[in-house]
């Protein structure tokens, strides 16, 4: 029996949600992530925030790992004010996710993140961000369409050679790119859409949200890579 690759994902933390009778703190997780995993050929971890000296042992369990989308990065971790534009901070968030960025790259484990999963990859490797965009998130809680053009070359033009169609929800972006990151598509206005690490790991960041579509090979190409590590 082939032996699926065990695939974190990072969640939120969310002071109430409600199901049934309940309404209570609850770590969650849009049905999207874990289902492209699985869909993919993976099993799914949940991985909610906790103490960031646990995120070593953490991955140590891993063969994948994906930083999921959610709310803005708080702008002092990368040392900027914060745009009246900017939500709230999700700090225990940022703190957790970042530990596992920075676990997962010391391991060489595969990683791939997810629109704010991507901004804090390039966060973690001393990037910054332009704290918001017009046209990427036009209807407040619907995801929009647009095309991404892949740079030839790259991971992600490796994966998708040609130019596509993703669901897409952000009104941030990355702006100066994080040390050794190089960009790997592009949207029709100039935005960066995925970035990756080049060299001996499997590291990539795309913007849009490949859980509420159906092109499953970005994914799939985690769960290959993470099958071999």
């Amino acid at each position: 029996m082939t032996v699926r690759p065990l695939i974190g994902v990072s969640t939120y933390l969310e002071a109430g949600a409600r199901w049934g009778v309940w309404e209570l703190e609850a770590a969650l997780l849009p049905a999207g992530y874990p289902r492209l995993v699985q869909r993919a050929g993976g099993l799914a971890a949940m991985l909610p925030p906790d103490a960031p000296e646990h995120a070593e042992a953490a991955v140590a369990r891993l063969d994948g790992l994906v930083i999921a989308g959610g709310p803005d990065v708080e702008p002092v971790r990368y040392a900027a004010a914060p745009d009246p534009r900017t939500g709230p901070p999700a700090r225990a968030r940022d703190t957790w996710e970042l530990a596992l960025i920075q676990a997962a790259l010391t391991a060489g484990l595969p990683l791939l993140g997810i629109c704010r999963g991507m901004q804090l990859l390039n966060i973690a490797l001393g990037g910054t961000l332009v704290q918001h965009i017009d046209g990427h998130a036009e209807v407040p809680g619907v995801f929009g369409h647009h095309t991404v053009k892949p740079v030839p070359g790259t991971l992600y033009g490796d994966i998708a050679p040609e130019e596509t169609t993703v669901p897409t929800y952000h009104h941030q972006a990355v702006d100066h790119l994080g040390t050794g990151l190089r960009p790997s598509a592009h949207a029709p206005d100039g935005t960066v859409e995925a970035v990756e690490l080049p060299g001996a790991h499997w590291v990539l960041g795309v913007q849009w949200h490949p859980e509420m579509g159906e092109d499953l090979r970005v994914m799939r190409a985690l769960v290959t890579a993470a099958a071999r590590s």
